[in-house]
């Protein structure tokens, strides 16, 4: 097991921010909240002015299509998402409306900004509790709901509130160590769409599923994956020895696939990238690698695996 901070402590020295590749919906009307209530993975009804979550669309079949951030502002919600896959949201929340007095669309002249270092969300006035969110420069700013020490994100008409409070442009690459070494997955980089699981991807332990709420679409499967623990994979950290891969390359374990690449980033003692990988695989302890690149998996301390198989 690795603490949540463990490759996180040089990227946590100074108060950073990027501006990632993200955009913004705003959802608003009276009937916004039973409207997406029907149809994402968690709650909305949690989601408020000082509470932000994170959750999923899925397909029928409970897989995989987009995960966002939602938070409550002015009685509207708004929803951070991939920034060149917001049109696909859209249309996709868009076909469900019907009736619903709800109106979807586009953030424009916003900037979603990820920050992040040293006492960084109490230079922001917020606590240290995943999810805890309070208007700030204009906009919004928010811890993250999956794990408080990957920081905080903003939702701002300017940046330069963030910078204001002691803030200063960071490398994006220092986040994505800080992220990959705390197994949280970036969108549709880390998660195929129209394939990956939610409990392979960490939603259930990163709070990104409510299973007290009613139905939504692929609630069914996900539910069955749960309570019958049919998960076979998980993604997780691994440090890398070699050559970067490439998303996508197989792993190997004793000449049988083991699993597959995500993302990942290089840095100045160690690469580290995240990994789909299978459970036999990681129950075995054999040695992970693609081609010359040997693989060591890390298990976060907020990671829940089975127990092992008694031989």
């Amino acid at each position: 097991m690795i603490g949540t901070a463990f490759f996180g402590e040089n990227a946590m020295t100074d108060r950073s921010y990027i501006l990632p590749p993200r955009r913004l919906l705003r959802v608003s009307g009276e009937d916004r909240q039973s409207f997406l209530q029907g149809l994402v993975s968690n709650d909305v009804a949690k989601a408020a002015p000082d509470r932000a979550i994170w959750s999923a669309l899925l397909t029928a079949q409970g897989k995989f299509l987009h995960d966002f951030f939602l938070v409550e502002q002015d009685g509207a919600y708004l929803l951070e998402a991939e920034a060149d896959r917001l049109d696909d949201l859209k249309r996709r929340l868009s076909l469900y409306r019907l009736r619903a007095k709800a109106a979807i669309e586009a953030v424009e002249g916003w900037t979603v900004a990820i920050a992040w270092g040293d006492d960084a969300l109490k230079a922001l006035d917020l606590p240290g509790e995943a999810g805890a969110a309070k208007p700030f420069g204009g906009g919004v700013a928010f811890a993250d709901p999956r794990l408080a020490g990957a920081g905080a994100r903003l939702y701002l008409p300017d940046v330069a509130a963030l910078e204001a409070a002691g803030f200063t442009p960071g490398d994006p690459a220092a986040y994505d160590r800080l992220r990959i070494s705390l197994g949280l997955p970036d969108g549709s980089r880390d998660m195929q769409v129209e394939k990956a699981i939610l409990l392979e991807n960490g939603f259930d332990e990163l709070h990104g599923v409510d299973w007290k709420k009613g139905c939504y679409v692929g609630q069914e499967l996900t539910a069955r994956t749960k309570y019958r623990g049919l998960i076979k994979k998980r993604l997780l950290p691994v440090g890398i020895a070699g050559p970067l891969p490439e998303a996508g390359a197989i792993i190997e374990a004793e000449g049988k696939e083991a699993g597959e690449m995500r993302s990942s980033v290089d840095g100045p003692d160690f690469a580290l990238g995240l990994a789909l990988l299978r459970l036999e695989a990681l129950e075995s302890g054999a040695r992970l690698t693609i081609g010359d690149t040997v693989l060591t998996p890390l298990t976060p301390d907020w990671v829940v695996l089975p127990e092992k198989k008694s031989a």
